[in-house]
Formats: C-alpha cells, sequence, structure tokens
C-alpha cells in the first residue's frame, strides 16, 4: 500500500480521508475546513441535506457543505450533558441521545431539537441509539440500559434486558429481525425478530467490545479493547479474529457506500479499512488528530472522522488527507 502525505497544520477534530483505488498518484483531496469552537465530537450521521455531529456538553453541529464549514443547531431545553450518539430515522426526523438518559428529536432535518427524554436522577448515560426501519427505535447504555419507541422516538419506555447490568456499547441489525448487541466483558446478546427476545452467546473474549457492523445476514464484524476485532460467518455462532496490528482500542467505524467496504477508527488517530467481508484491506496513522470516536463515509473515496481534538476556527487548522491504493 502506498500512503499520500498527510496534510496538517494544528487542532482539529473532523478530517477528510480520500481512499484512491487506482493505481496511479489521485489528484490531492480538496480541504474541508471545520468551522466551529473546539469540542469533543462523538457521533456524525450523514443524510441526503446535511452532516449532523454531536458531542460534549450538548453539542449539536449540522454542515449544508459537506463538512466544510459548521453551524450550531437550537435545542430546546438546552443542557450541558454530553451527547454521545445520533440517528437519521429519515431525512428530516433524527434522534440523538446521550448522559443523563438525555433523548433529543428533529423533525427538520437537524436545525432544531426537542428534548423527548431526560432522567437526572439516575444519571446514567445512553451509548447509542439505532432503528432498523425509522419507526421502531431502540436507545441503549450504561448498566445495562435499554429503551424502545414505537413512534419514531416521540416517546420511549425502559426494557428488562438479559447481560446482568453491563454496559451496552453497540448495536446493529437488518429489517429481516436479525440483531446483535455488543457490551463490556464480552457481552454479546443476539435477537431473530426484531428485539422482541434476546440470547446472551457465549463470550468469545474478555474485553470491552464498542461496536458491531453487519456485513449481510449471517456475517457480522465486533471490535473493540486492545485493537480487537474479530468476524462471524455464522450470525455469532462462531468468531474469529482479525490481526490489525495494534493493541490500541477501537472505538467507531464507518460503512462506505456502493459496498466499498468499510473503516474502523479509535485510539492513535488509526484508520483501519476492511473490505465488505471483513478482511483487512489496509491499516493507516494519521499525525495528531488523536483519539478518533466515528466517521462518515460521504462516498466510496472521502471519509469525514471526529474524536477527541475539537474543532477549531482561524487560520490555525488541522486537515488530514490520505490515499490508499490498491497495488497492481
Amino acid at each position: 500500500m502506498r500512503q499520500l502525505t498527510a496534510y496538517a497544520m494544528s487542532a482539529l477534530v473532523i478530517a477528510a480521508v480520500a481512499f484512491a483505488f487506482a493505481p496511479r498518484q489521485p489528484a490531492p483531496l480538496a480541504v474541508t475546513q471545520i468551522l466551529a469552537d473546539r469540542v469533543q465530537v462523538n457521533a456524525l450521521v450523514s443524510t441526503p441535506q446535511r452532516l449532523i455531529a454531536v458531542g460534549e456538553r450538548g453539542t449539536l453541529l449540522s454542515s449544508d457543505d459537506n463538512g466544510r464549514s459548521w453551524q450550531a443547531s437550537q435545542v430546546g431545553a438546552g443542557r450541558d450533558a454530553t451527547l454521545t450518539g445520533v440517528i437519521a430515522l429519515s431525512p428530516e426526523v433524527l434522534i440523538a441521545v446521550g448522559h443523563d438518559g438525555w433523548i433529543l428529536r428533529s423533525d427538520d432535518g437537524g436545525q432544531s431539537w426537542q428534548e423527548r427524554h431526560h432522567d437526572a436522577d439516575l444519571g446514567e448515560p445512553l451509548l447509542g441509539v439505532w432503528s432498523a426501519d425509522g419507526q421502531q427505535v431502540v436507545a441503549y447504555g450504561s448498566y445495562g440500559k435499554f429503551l424502545v419507541s414505537s413512534d419514531a422516538g416521540e416517546h420511549w419506555t425502559a426494557r428488562e434486558m438479559p447481560g446482568d447490568g453491563a454496559h451496552f456499547n453497540g448495536l446493529d441489525g437488518g429489517t429481516d429481525g436479525r440483531q446483535l448487541l455488543v457490551g463490556e466483558q464480552g457481552l454479546v446478546l443476539r435477537s431473530s425478530d426484531g428485539g422482541q427476545h434476546w440470547q446472551q452467546l457465549p463470550a468469545f473474549y474478555n474485553g470491552s467490545l464498542f461496536g458491531v457492523v453487519r456485513l449481510s445476514a449471517s456475517r457480522w464484524l465486533a471490535y473493540g479493547m486492545r485493537g480487537h476485532v474479530y468476524v462471524s460467518g455464522d450470525f455469532g455462532d462462531s468468531w474469529q479474529r482479525i490481526d490489525v496490528g495494534s493493541s490500541q482500542p477501537i472505538y467507531g467505524h464507518a460503512q462506505l457506500p456502493e459496498g466499498a467496504g468499510l473503516v474502523l477508527v479509535g485510539a492513535g488517530s488509526r484508520l483501519i479499512r476492511l473490505d465488505g467481508q471483513g478482511k483487512l484491506v489496509a491499516v493507516d496513522q494519521r499525525s495528531g488528530l488523536g483519539t478518533l470516536t466515528s466517521a462518515v463515509g460521504l462516498n466510496p473515496r472521502h471519509l469525514l472522522v471526529a474524536g477527541e481534538k475539537g474543532v477549531s476556527q482561524g487560520a490555525q487548522q488541522r486537515v488530514a488527507s490520505t490515499g490508499m491504493e490498491q497495488q497492481p
């Protein structure tokens, strides 16, 4: 693999990454400018109209130009709680979740948000949100917290789950009802009926799993602490480890459009590229981006990543671009 030179200048949280697949020198990727205050960004989502980023102290940002500039969104019942996850149920309806059981809903594509759930007494963070059909939505998080909505996030109820109160860190699935939920201490729960019933699978790893990706109905990928990545070809019955050459934790992922595979992101500004079957393609390490927590693919060659560094305004900014080419 050949790597293009990373263009860096100063602190950044969201950076543009380009992958070039032809065996030639690709054209340089245009700089993506982030015009916002420094803030940790924990999750990204892309809609046909804009990009949405959420993070610490209730931060909600939107971009209408593929991340070149960012604006703060209006939040009803604004709080300082950290936001940890966001999804788009449709181009107009989005759900964001965070600490203190905080759930926000937008029905105008992320320009304004309204509070739909908050529980400051328990103070337990929600760590993610997921939906298969845009109507049935689940929010999950610490100490086995699991909330469900049947009306696209308008109302929420708690559901008891197996797992002995372990933290739930990641969930994925499909419209066929197959879902996997992963968490701390190697926890994996499986559902074949759209989340109505869950089965706890035997642990294949004793560390925390931070995310899971459905590659097909039978093929799944899970990742977590110390650079551990696993692939299952039988819907979680058995798992095989993929060596990615690192012991640094992996916190997030993005599936690239048009079946171009996926990218894992984590500590040390590391990007791990895999194909659509979960086979390792390339590993790249950017300079100075710190811990990366999330990513979103704009097209098969353009990826935005987010993490701890925050976004910065002015002349001093850091933008990373990288190309990974397949050798002929």
